[in-house]
């Protein structure tokens, strides 16, 4: 892809690991975020500003690069579309949703089949190649998610109870899916210029379901902390984190980039001790070192030239 984000001294591997790494740091403040958003704005309001947000600063810095794309980016709108209402609007809308009717431990738990469906996805679709060592690293991880969402307590994992919340993560977490594999089907075009066209198709497809939301007469304007909450899921989960994971699966492939997203529940919970007065406790060290070590088996099983 042309214009990639690029850092001296870095290779692809290493490029694709900061990039993969900073992109779940900033969805890990995202959990956080909307824990802090819950009465301060509606659902369905805080998705679609979010991205009216993300679309004025995009119209700012990538008019030129848009503009140069856009003879690529003018016959694949469709695509555009299909991937900004799934990856975009529908898993944010079900992710602050089902918030609002689940826990945490069955959101974190359930995320974590999202690297499996991604490396199931890309098996079944591409027959990407699937190392026995890439199966362990990927059991390793979800087993650290377990152990954090879960506080270590395996009676806390027996006794889970599923709702509606939880239904709906597990459809958000398979729409995500399909969108990291559909992006093996991007135009080559630079990362910015793919994201803002994403970004316009999301505040489109938000529309209906901020109308719905109104219509039912659910919706809640933002206070001023909502605002302010508006504007940092803007910045950080959406537009940083967006932009760098396309780069990082352009650079290492859907099935390799999908594992890294079990780092998640591990920065929210370091997140929510930072900024939520949460205890940290020794199962989120363990998680930690699971998780990692999980993404370390599943890298070091790759096949070469495997994506």
């Amino acid at each position: 892809m042309s214009n990639r984000i690029t850092i001296p001294g870095l290779g692809t591997n290493g490029h694709a690991y900061l990039f993969l790494t900073c992109t779940m740091l900033f969805w890990g403040c995202n959990a956080v975020f909307s824990r802090l958003a819950v009465g301060e704005v509606s659902p369905l309001t805080l998705v679609t500003l979010r991205w009216a947000v993300v679309i004025s600063m995009v119209f700012v810095i990538a008019r030129k690069n848009v503009k140069r794309d856009w003879p690529k980016l003018k016959p694949r709108l469709g695509y555009f579309m299909i991937m900004g209402a799934t990856g975009f609007t529908g898993f944010n809308a079900m992710f602050y949703i089902a918030a609002h009717s689940t826990t945490a431990l069955n959101i974190g738990i359930i995320q974590g089949a999202m690297p499996v469906i991604v490396l199931l996805g890309s098996f079944i679709l591409f027959r990407t190649p699937v190392t026995i060592s890439q199966m362990l690293g990927v059991a390793v991880t979800l087993i650290g998610v377990a152990v954090v969402t879960s506080a270590g307590s395996l009676d806390t994992l027996l006794s889970l109870s599923f709702n509606d919340g939880d239904i709906l993560i597990l459809i958000a977490a398979l729409v995500y899916g399909v969108y990291t594999i559909a992006l093996r089907f991007k135009p080559d075009v630079s990362a910015l210029s793919f994201f803002a066209v994403l970004a316009f198709a999301a505040f489109l497809t938000c529309l209906p379901l901020l109308a719905y939301e109104i219509y039912s007469g659910q919706a809640q304007m933002p206070t001023p902390t909502g605002w302010a909450l508006i504007l940092a899921i803007a910045i950080l989960p959406s537009f940083l984190a967006q932009l760098l994971f396309i780069n990082g699966v352009t650079l290492i492939g859907p099935g390799r980039a999908g594992i890294f997203i079990n780092l998640v529940p591990i920065f929210a919970a370091i997140l929510a001790v930072l900024f939520l007065s949460e205890d940290f406790e020794i199962y989120h060290g363990a998680a930690l070192v699971l998780v990692l070590g999980g993404i370390w088996l599943a890298e070091r099983g790759k096949k070469a030239g495997a994506s």
